[in-house]
């Protein structure tokens, strides 16, 4: 099988008019001179910015390193320091040519050599085997200046997808490092150039000699404004420009629509994130009968979350993901609350009377387990669906805890409920479906979703396995299994949301929510 760049920019006609315009415009305003400074807020400093790393804000790191292809729109793979690549063997080898005319912002030539030191740093070491490029990895050749080969031990699902990431795929100069192979400083070639950064702020320059579409401004400076009340004010004072995301400095619908009232543009992403309900049928047994999992999942009312807690941004769900990434497989309509369908599981599954219902002299008493650190507004969720469960005959119990202790009770399996976010594009939907489904996944962070090593890991091991057009029905497969056997309860598709200051002109939200949205925009002085 060989499969080119150019089936995977197949349908994009679109999207590629939209970018000319805005490219064209950015170009009108760059040829006119630079001038200004764009101020976005990030929630916390960006910390140790080594591709390598785990602890920088993405978003800082996307705008000094880059990927040998960017995700675009709907998954779509799109060239950037590799201008064409050619996937053969079944998916286990790679051939990328490599951009030519890049340079580090330190003035190292961007090749074939620098390329391979940077794949080297990560590609088949222990610590990265969580993508499957770097646990296959076999070898690498140097073929010429411009033209490098990667081999892997099996074939790669998602190769492109994973080549894609924010870290650890993007390029930093070798001259980054001192002589152990220790991070200093960092430079990358991207638009942007790091020239001071601490504990209150990054501020970044544009990179003149930058092969690509230049900024049309002449400075960014990322401010750290941790308290999500003092950003929405700093944005009022004009003391930033532009504020917003799910992993920068997210805002609250609430704070959305308080923007809006006031003039300010808001701008409403779709999003590709799920917030998921989880069931623990390991500590709670009657969550092991469906019946039950059934009751609980129609016995939510999801339009009413989407319309409480997010005014209506947020998309009811039906599906682990929305139709916004690819392989996201049959579309669902999100279930319409139904008290007296729920109720009549719970009595056919052997739970009765009330206000409480009980089997065998034990009542119906479910902990659920919720930190609004980790996943914002989730308490309020949580006493939304505890006040719908008591009217079904369910005493949920909410108990919220910190960052922290969520991720050690989910992991230790300490909940009956819980929450769940999957990751998002571009890791989506392999990263999530492997991270948060599969048994044998080492998955320290968040725990499980939901596993069943009997029925459910040898659908996700076919999908990782499928190569060209079986991806799609084997993955489907996955998502029929969770659906029939309402393993899990998809409850809305988390918006992202922004706001900027009328001086910001061509703004449009990233791609991903480990972009920074920086492109297009145009300051009005």
């Amino acid at each position: 099988m060989s499969v080119k760049r150019r089936t995977f920019l197949q349908g994009a006609a679109g999207a590629v008019g939209l970018a000319m315009a805005q490219a064209a415009l950015s170009k009108l305003a760059y040829a006119q001179g630079a001038a200004g400074t764009l101020r976005i807020a990030i929630a916390k400093p960006a910390g140790n910015l080594d591709p390598q790393s785990h602890y920088a804000i993405w978003a800082i790191q996307d705008l000094m390193f880059e990927p040998l292809v960017k995700y675009g729109k709907g998954g779509q793979i799109e060239p950037c320091l590799a201008t064409d690549w050619t996937i053969e063997d079944g998916g286990k080898t790679l051939h990328l040519t490599l951009r030519q005319g890049v340079k580090f912002q330190d003035g190292t030539v961007f090749d074939a050599a620098s390329c391979r030191w940077n794949l080297e740093r990560w590609m088949g070491r222990d610590q990265f085997s969580w993508m499957n490029c770097s646990k296959y990895f076999e070898s690498l050749d140097v073929v010429d200046d411009y033209h490098i080969t990667l081999h892997f031990k099996e074939p790669v699902l998602a190769l492109m997808q994973e080549l894609s990431y924010t870290r650890p795929p993007r390029f930093l100069s070798p001259k980054s490092v001192d002589a152990d192979g220790k991070f200093v400083q960092p430079v990358g070639t991207g638009p942007w150039r790091q020239i001071s950064a601490d504990d209150t702020q990054s501020v970044f320059e544009h990179y003149d000699e930058y092969w690509g579409d230049k900024p049309t401004y002449e400075r960014l400076e990322a401010k750290v404004v941790p308290d999500p009340r003092s950003r929405v004010a700093a944005l009022r004072t004009g003391e930033i420009d532009l504020v917003g995301g799910f992993w920068i400095a997210p805002l609250t619908p609430e704070e959305g629509k308080q923007l809006e009232a006031a003039g300010f543009n808001v701008v409403v992403d779709p999003g590709n994130v799920t917030l998921v309900m989880a069931f623990n049928p390991d500590r709670a047994e009657a969550l092991k009968d469906q019946q039950v999992r059934k009751a609980i999942s129609i016995g939510v009312d999801r339009a009413a979350i989407s319309q409480a807690l997010y005014h209506g941004y947020a998309k009811p769900a039906g599906s682990l993901f929305s139709s916004a990434l690819p392989y996201a497989g049959t579309q669902h309509d999100a279930p319409v609350r139904d008290v007296a369908e729920a109720s009549a599981l719970l009595e056919k599954a052997g739970w009765t009377g009330s206000p409480i219902r009980s089997k065998d002299g034990k009542p119906l008493t479910l902990e659920m387990v919720v930190s609004p650190d980790a996943v914002p507004g989730s308490r309020v969720i949580a006493e939304v669906i505890q006040s719908e469960m008591k009217e079904i005959g369910i005493d949920l119990i909410v108990r919220s805890v910190d960052h922290a202790s969520k991720h050690t009770d989910m992991l230790e399996g300490k909940y009956d409920l819980g929450f769940f976010l999957t990751y998002g594009a571009p890791y989506d939907p392999f990263g999530s479906v492997v991270a948060l489904c599969l048994s044998t996944f080492k998955n320290d962070v968040e725990g499980k979703l939901v596993t069943d090593p009997v029925n459910l890991d040898p659908l996700i091991n076919a999908a990782t396995d499928a190569t060209g057009d079986q991806i799609e029905p084997a993955i489907q497969k996955v998502y029929d299994w969770l659906y029939d056997n309402d393993a899990i309860a998809p409850l809305v598709y988390v918006p992202s949301i922004w706001a900027h200051s009328k001086r910001v002109q061509g703004f449009t939200s990233p791609v991903t929510e480990y972009d920074m949205p920086y492109e297009n925009i145009v300051l009005a002085e």
